[in-house]
């Protein structure tokens, strides 16, 4: 475009010069001609070296924001990941805990049924169940029972009901 342009200036200029007389005055209009073609000329390499610089920091900004992009993705990944897996240990904290309350809620009522029994044979020396030596003899009988070669009086002793009076369960 900028040689047709100077072509075009050229012909303007020679076509001026023909047509006057003066040949200062012709140089004057063809300078001046020559050089507001030097002046648009500049602009327009002014103007696609701006618009290059444009076209380039427009590039960079996209290549900043897809490299962010990509990075951001990359946390939010991570970050799914260590949600995912702090859930899952939480769950199973959970869950251990669950059964430690179970257990716990067993053994407590166990301890207080151990501890009931316990209290009812202290508060009772004679009555229904009879003295503290009865309980004694009972005992030792029940250890020589088990301490005894003769298996049959074990089976006799393990498949005897275990007989409690109605006052003793009582809650």
């Amino acid at each position: 475009m900028a040689s047709s342009s100077n072509g075009v200036v050229m012909a303007v200029a020679v076509a001026m010069a023909a047509s006057s007389g003066s040949g200062s005055e012709e140089e004057e209009q063809l300078q001046l001609l020559m050089m507001i073609d030097q002046r648009k000329r500049k602009r327009m390499i002014s103007n696609r070296e701006s618009a290059r610089r444009s076209r380039m920091r427009k590039q960079k900004h996209l290549d900043d924001l897809t490299a962010q992009l990509a990075r951001t993705r990359k946390e939010n990944n991570q970050m799914i990941a260590a949600i995912s897996s702090t859930t899952q240990l939480y769950i199973n904290v959970e869950t251990d805990n669950s059964i430690l309350r179970a257990q716990m809620a067993e053994l407590t009522q166990r301890l207080d049924s151990l501890n009931e029994i316990i209290t009812l044979l202290n508060s009772t020396t004679t009555g229904s169940f009879g003295s503290k030596d009865q309980y004694s003899a009972a005992a030792a009988e029940s250890r020589d029972c088990f301490n005894n070669n003769n298996s049959w009086d074990y089976l006799f002793m393990m498949n005897q009901p275990i007989i409690a009076p109605p006052d003793l369960l009582q809650y």
